[in-house]
């Protein structure tokens, strides 16, 4: 067969997997990666009938990319989707992402929940990060706190059973040797996609886990999905980057590298998971949310930012 035909069809190819060699056309390569969704979801029993199952859409290509997918996945309606965006307040970016979820949230019928950090905490991210040169922290690591506890909060308002995240298979090896070079072996069980913890009664799971970053946003060009005009103005911030960049380097000298740096994570996390005696937790001393210890890591960096930052932060309600 030659290179330029597809290996499903024999139309003409448009994309090879270096890592495996297959060619595809263009409808092939979609349903590939929707084949590939679904095989994950099964695998890791991500998802069951009649549950309400809530998508974190930030308005990214890969977001809004799991939205449509599992939005197909679902014809038969076995479960109820619910689209979770979060406006973290981040001006001249998040606007137009935002409007992006709204659009395809409408275009598909899919119920949609809206929150924002001013909302949640009484400041938006621009007015937290205002003290960029007096702190060692990321904008990445302060805005990740916030983030999660906003799509809990999200949840909790749908009403929905389990929350799917856009996690591909390039954040979960970049999270991995994250938490090896930060020395955050404990944190290395929490990959285990198989965990439940009876204290956090919302399931996370990531039905793209399987699937290359290249690869989803070759399916949202392909099902013309609008892509952001601007990235993140604090993407390039802490050591999340240069992760990157190095694996996209060993990816592009060995093909297949990520994948087998994923295997070689779910291995180690399912090892270290099954050694643990439980994630448990206690509620924290402020907020009365679930903590792994006296104090939750919202409360603690809401106090940092209150202590630090420039801007007059309004009063908090979460």
């Amino acid at each position: 067969m030659g290179a330029s035909a597809c290996a499903r069809c024999q139309g003409k190819a448009v994309y090879t997997r270096r890592y495996s060699g297959e060619s595809l056309c263009a409808s092939c390569f979609k349903d590939s990666i929707v084949e590939k969704t679904k095989r994950t979801i099964s695998k890791y029993d991500m998802l069951n009938y009649g549950q309400r199952v809530g998508v974190a859409v930030s308005g990214g290509k890969d977001s809004l990319s799991l939205l449509q997918v599992l939005h197909g996945i679902n014809r038969d309606k076995r479960f109820t989707l619910v689209a979770l965006t979060v406006d973290e307040g981040v001006e001249g970016y998040r606007e137009e992402a935002v409007d992006h979820a709204a659009n395809l949230v409408r275009k598909l019928g899919v119920e949609h929940i809206l929150v924002s950090y001013k909302q949640l905490y009484g400041f938006t991210l621009d007015e937290a990060l205002d003290w960029k040169d007096e702190r060692d922290m990321s904008s990445c690591s302060i805005c990740g706190v916030f983030r999660r506890r906003a799509i809990d909060e999200a949840a909790v308002r749908a009403g929905v059973d389990v929350i799917a995240t856009a996690h591909n298979l390039d954040d979960y090896a970049q999270t991995f040797l994250m938490n090896l070079l930060h020395g955050d072996a404990d944190r290395l069980a929490w990959l285990d996609p198989t965990i439940l913890d009876d204290d956090f009664p919302l399931r996370r799971v990531k039905p793209f886990m399987e699937i290359y970053e290249e690869e989803i946003a070759l399916y949202a060009y392909f099902s013309a999905i609008p892509f952001q005009s601007v990235s993140c103005p604090y993407m390039h911030e802490g050591l999340r980057s240069e992760v990157r960049d190095f694996l996209n380097e060993m990816e592009a000298k060995h093909a297949g590298m990520k994948n087998v740096l994923l295997r070689s994570s779910l291995l180690v996390a399912s090892k270290l998971s099954s050694l643990e005696k439980g994630f448990g937790s206690i509620p924290c001393s402020i907020c009365g949310k679930p903590s792994s210890k006296g104090t939750c890591n919202v409360c603690t960096m809401k106090k940092l930012v209150a202590e630090h930052s420039k801007s007059v932060l309004s009063p908090s309600r979460v």
